[in-house]
């Protein structure tokens, strides 16, 4: 195609609707999530019927839903509008606690509310966790990086900066050792993402504004072509997926 139907061709691309946290729309068109941890069977592993849970950052509750934990002793929080509509609607009647959250420093909960946090990409205040949680109870996160996506979003966006540059694991375990808790267990992983075509990329890149800023077609369209030439000649694009895992417990 010339650039011109290329460039309505990813314009079609960045318009296309996202809901939840759900990519089945580029499904088959990337491949990345290759972690050598499962997170869902190390939190189960903690995970008791009668504990207090509390899911931070929960999307559109998806998979909180598949832990199959009691509703009444479930809460979630979530920031984004859209997903916040969702939860109200889908997870509220069920009679999980939903609670819309724009400061990670102030979290509507009392003082010692949780047996257990469960947090997967969502951002999160150290001495917040410590205060809602009770004594004994455990914080389970798996983080993104500071290095994730850095060499796809530097071929992107031009003059990229990475806005959290001393989030990796090293760091946060620090964070929380300063704050009197035990690590229980402690992970990193550095593994390839791929995208098979640019349209796929920018439907990627429109939803994860915070490592592609500014973004947009017109924007960053010229970068899009080299990218979208080295796609034909070598059949993706590769970049880095930076995550790190993280039990603590309060003491």
């Amino acid at each position: 195609m010339n650039r011109e139907q290329l460039k309505n061709y990813l314009k079609n691309e960045e318009n296309q609707v996202f809901q939840g946290w759900d990519f089945s729309y580029i499904k088959g068109r990337w491949d990345g999530e290759h972690i050598p941890w499962d997170y869902e069977k190390i939190l189960l592993s903690y995970l008791k019927e009668e504990y207090k849970l509390l899911d931070m950052g929960t999307g559109g509750g998806e998979f909180l839903l598949t832990l199959n934990h009691p509703f009444c002793n479930t809460a979630i929080t979530e920031s984004y509008p859209p997903n916040v509509a969702i939860c109200k609607e889908k997870l509220q009647p069920l009679g999980i606690t939903v609670k819309q959250v724009v400061d990670d420093c102030k979290l509507p909960f009392e003082d010692s509310s949780f047996d257990i946090i469960i947090n997967r990409h969502e951002s999160f205040d150290v001495s917040e966790i410590k205060r809602i949680l009770k004594v004994g109870g455990y914080f389970i996160t798996q983080q993104v990086g500071a290095k994730n996506d850095v060499d796809l979003s530097e071929k992107v966006i031009n003059n990229f900066k990475p806005l959290y540059p001393n989030n990796d694991l090293k760091n946060n375990v620090k964070a929380f050792e300063n704050k009197g808790f035990e690590i229980i267990k402690s992970e990193e992983s550095f593994a390839p993402i791929r995208f098979y075509d640019t349209g796929a990329l920018v439907y990627f890149a429109k939803i994860i504004e915070w490592e592609f800023p500014n973004f947009s077609v017109d924007n960053c369209f010229e970068n899009l072509c080299k990218i979208d030439k080295e796609i034909k000649e070598v059949g993706y694009i590769e970049g880095t997926e930076h995550r790190f895992l993280l039990v603590a417990k309060k003491i």
